[in-house]
């Protein structure tokens, strides 16, 4: 069961000072995204073309929305340099992409905020069941995504795990979906569980590892088959994240698949980092409400005609994003994703999302593969 050092619903006053602390970072990012010094070539133009300056206008994070919605498809092509602040010029570069299952993929650049991401995300593991110096199966998308090294880094973080990392293209995974070859998908799907398989037999002694729902039940099922199980084979703790991640899965995970593992569920995409989730289990069966790690991203749930009015907390809209650090800045940016807003929580005191799955627009031409 996910635990958590929070209790209960946040303060008016917690919820005061996070907002406060919210201001005064995006205060900070926008001086800096705009300052012709050390700003991204991408919005020193935007700047260029504003009667306005985001400097001097922008007090708060509720000013962002004079920008309007970021549209995704200025993340697609190139050159991708334009997303480079200046301010960084002569740091290693690294782009992941995000999605990309039909046309050019989005790109997002980095230097080191995946590191960072996951560095704040490793003080939600419990070191009872992600004990550290373990070292970590990674079994999700490899290729041009930010998980393998991000997960990595927290093997490395936590003390100087190894993390070892299994082949999986998902791009080809929803291909073989989409023309309806599931002799060759169930193959596909073989190949990678016999990758994780073949790695947890060979001795490495892993204690921790990523997956997503699909592949950790893939895995299970597998294990079960071979007379063991995921917490015989010496997995105590697990991470795992997707829109597959519904309380029934969960419910399901925990009673027929985990054998006593830990798992937490998170939120996360290559431009928001990891949302964490609250406590979740039997007591509220097994619901998963999210939260953003604020200040560095703000996730809010708002209306589906206009996505500039967040809905009631209990009610249902689309996950809006905005993503605030020195290396990237998205303001307004609306995800695939829908679900209902969830109040501020102790541990985390800003608005969070529950009940995550496709937006239901889009849903019936989204494809989803090992997610």
């Amino acid at each position: 069961m996910q635990t958590s050092s929070g209790t209960g619903s946040a303060t008016p006053a917690q919820v005061a000072q996070a907002r406060t602390a919210l201001d005064a970072w995006v205060r900070e990012v926008v001086q800096w995204h705009f300052d012709p010094a050390t700003g991204s070539p991408f919005w020193l133009d935007v700047a260029a073309k504003l009667d306005w300056d985001p400097r001097k206008e922008i007090r708060g994070f509720a000013d962002l929305s004079r920008f309007g919605l970021f549209e995704d498809d200025w993340l697609r092509g190139g050159p991708v340099q334009r997303w480079v602040p200046k301010g960084l010029a002569g740091k290693p570069v690294f782009v992941f992409e995000t999605g990309g299952t039909t046309g050019t993929p989005k790109t997002r650049v980095a230097c080191d905020d995946f590191r960072t991401d996951y560095e704040i995300f490793s003080q939600t593991l419990p070191d009872e069941y992600f004990p550290r110096g373990s070292n970590w199966l990674m079994l999700g998308p490899s290729g041009p995504r930010r998980l393998r090294l991000s997960v990595e880094h927290l093997a490395q973080y936590r003390g100087g795990g190894i993390s070892f990392c299994v082949d999986l293209d998902p791009r080809w995974v929803i291909k073989l979906i989409k023309k309806g070859w599931s002799e060759h998908l169930q193959a596909y799907k073989d190949h990678v569980i016999d990758q994780a398989v073949t790695i947890l037999q060979a001795g490495h002694d892993i204690r921790c590892m990523f997956t997503t729902p699909k592949l950790l039940e893939s895995l299970a099922l597998r294990l079960e088959s071979m007379g063991t199980s995921i917490r015989k084979m010496g997995i105590t703790g697990i991470f795992s994240g997707g829109t597959e991640f519904t309380p029934q899965w969960n419910r399901f995970a925990h009673e027929e698949l985990l054998d006593g593992a830990y798992m937490t569920p998170t939120y996360g995409n290559t431009l928001m980092g990891l949302a964490a989730s609250a406590p979740s289990g039997p007591h509220n069966n097994y619901k998963i409400a999210y939260y953003a790690p604020q200040p560095r991203a703000v996730v809010q749930v708002v209306r589906f005609d206009d996505p500039d009015v967040v809905v009631d907390y209990g009610q249902t809209g689309r996950v809006k994003l905005t993503t605030l650090t020195k290396e990237f800045f998205v303001p307004g940016f609306l995800e695939r994703d829908e679900g209902e807003r969830e109040a501020p929580y102790e541990k985390y005191p800003w608005d969070g999302v529950s009940g995550v799955r496709p937006f239901h627009e889009l849903a019936a031409s989204t494809t989803v593969g090992v997610y």
